[in-house]
């Protein structure tokens, strides 16, 4: 069944029970057990064998400890501890209060971790994960649904890491383009030259990053969203506490009363430092020759990078907690807290990396790309079919790295081999699709990451944030059309953020937010 119609079938009952039953373990577990199912030809024991396979060589693979893997995970956890200590020492509360003196209304409480998700682009990991603990207590005391602040963060953090040179998926992108560039014998341009000039044909990202804008100064709360923005307004209840929120301590100890802001910034200052500083180190480490700041970043080791900065910003959290007067909490029940936050967040990811390699080595995308290869392309409109294809394939696989990988060479080599002035927007449409399909797919890690940096159900942020990605997709594939009509970048991107707009006016005429509702205090 590996590379055939039969391959889709795992992800798609998967995609349809969390849906349904808005339960993604048990989702993740039916579509695991399908897809090894189907692998063995249902063969129980064989079955059992590659699902006990899948799982342990998440944390042990080819005789060696899975570090990534590890380093991830345990990122997590660091960064439930300090949240806890954030938490434990009122740096949080303090920090609340402090930014409701400054920030006046729910619209600037919004727009601050959408401006952050642009300023910080070095990683979507980091992006999620970071913006999430600076921005909750703010958009908490504003009452701002905790699935708005996941929406915000994550359509924001990977379209702009997406375009970033100087990012970590910056810098495999124009690795992997410089080697579809020599593999073609392409001589106009350089990999980075490439990708500096496919930036504004990416349409999705800039039509993503302008809805949230308009999202957040319109009031433009539709679907699932609208719901949960007036439970959190009106009622107060800004998650839905009988689901598992990753990130969320449940007030399981008191903060202390003496706590200042700095005890929020000064950890966060520290996980940012640490985990820069580390990037450059372990890039410097890992390249060979010249030493410049894109090949550090190309070669940097991302996820050994977020332990270090998550390992110091504890120590931080830890020190500064310690320092503090006053009753508190014992600092074993605040790690502990601080890391039970962070199980649901595990528990998810670790069943999609099951999943997403189960789905591989059914060889999903590779039928997706096959049947995208037989297709009688008018090489015009090559940019709208591969932003379908790598949106579907994303969305499929949960996987924005992985269909790069697949696509990139594919889009390049039909380009390439049938007008090659299509090759860079057909890149830039494999990049594009990928990122939609990433921001609406359940088993995608960016989306499980914000959900776990703004303390929203998982489920719940994935189906606010979906009817976001399809307006933007939909305006990215007329802008698609419009470029396979007039060959003009700036028209097509011109064309798709207005369309964005228009869909904004046309269902909000006018925006929602009155004086007194949009300077509303928890």
């Amino acid at each position: 069944m590996e590379g055939t119609i039969y391959s889709l079938i795992p992800p798609l009952v998967m995609l349809v029970l969390v849906l349904v039953t808005r339960r993604v373990l048990i989702s993740l577990g039916v579509g695991i057990l399908l897809g090894a199912f189907m692998l063995h030809d249902f063969s129980i024991s064989a079955t059992l064998s590659e699902i006990w396979t899948q799982f342990y060589t998440i944390f042990y693979v080819d005789g060696a400890l899975n570090l990534g893997n590890l380093f991830l995970l345990s990122f997590l956890i660091l960064l439930g501890i300090t949240t806890a200590f954030m938490t434990a020492s009122g740096g949080s509360r303090a920090f609340g209060e402090w930014a409701i003196q400054r920030v006046k209304t729910r619209k600037g409480a919004q727009t601050m971790p959408a401006v952050l998700g642009i300023i910080i682009f070095i990683d979507d990991y980091f992006n999620s994960l970071a913006i999430g603990q600076v921005a909750r207590p703010l958009t908490d005391r504003y009452k701002v649904s905790r699935a708005k602040l996941a929406y915000l963060i994550d359509s924001t953090s990977a379209p702009i890491t997406v375009i970033s040179p100087i990012s970590s998926w910056g810098a495999y992108i124009i690795g992997t383009i410089g080697t579809i560039i020599a593999t073609n014998e392409l001589t106009q341009f350089s990999g980075l030259e490439a990708f500096v000039k496919m930036i504004p044909m990416n349409l999705y990202v800039f039509a993503a990053i302008l809805l949230v804008f308009l999202t957040i100064y319109r009031k433009f709360d539709i679907g699932a969203m609208k719901k949960h923005e007036q439970k959190a307004e009106f009622e107060g209840e800004l998650v839905d506490q009988t689901k598992d929120v990753p990130g969320d301590l449940n007030n399981e100890f008191k903060d202390v009363h003496n706590g200042r802001v700095y005890h929020l910034i000064v950890p966060i200052i520290v996980l940012i430092a640490a985990t820069v500083i580390a990037m450059v180190i372990t890039g410097i480490q890992g390249t060979e020759g010249n030493v410049t700041i894109l090949e550090i970043f190309k070669n940097t080791n991302v996820n050994r990078s977020l332990f270090a900065g998550g390992l110091f910003a504890a120590l931080s959290g830890f020190v500064l907690y310690v320092a503090q007067s006053g009753e508190k909490s014992s600092l074993s029940k605040v790690s502990l807290e601080g890391s039970k936050a962070m199980m649901p967040a595990i528990y998810i990811l670790v069943f999609a990396w099951m999943i997403g390699a189960i789905i591989g080595e059914l060889e999903t995308g590779k039928f997706l790309a096959a049947q995208f290869e037989s297709l009688n392309i008018q090489a015009s409109y090559l940019p709208l079919l591969v932003f379908l294809v790598s949106g579907g394939m994303a969305f499929a696989t949960g996987t924005s790295w992985g269909t790069f990988g697949i696509m990139l060479p594919i889009a390049g080599n039909i380009a390439a081999n049938t007008d090659v002035s299509m090759f860079l927007p057909a890149l830039a449409a494999v990049l594009a699709g990928s990122v939609f399909g990433d921001h609406c797919s359940p088993i995608s890690d960016t989306s499980i990451l914000s959900s776990t940096g703004a303390g929203s159900n998982h489920i719940d942020h994935v189906m606010t944030q979906l009817p976001y990605a399809l307006i933007s997709a939909a305006a990215t594939s007329v802008g698609y059309v419009v470029y396979g009509m007039t060959s003009s970048t700036l028209l097509s991107l011109v064309i798709t953020l207005l369309i964005v707009v228009l869909v904004v006016f046309a269902i909000n005429p006018k925006s929602n937010y009155s004086e007194v509702n949009d300077s509303k205090t928890a």
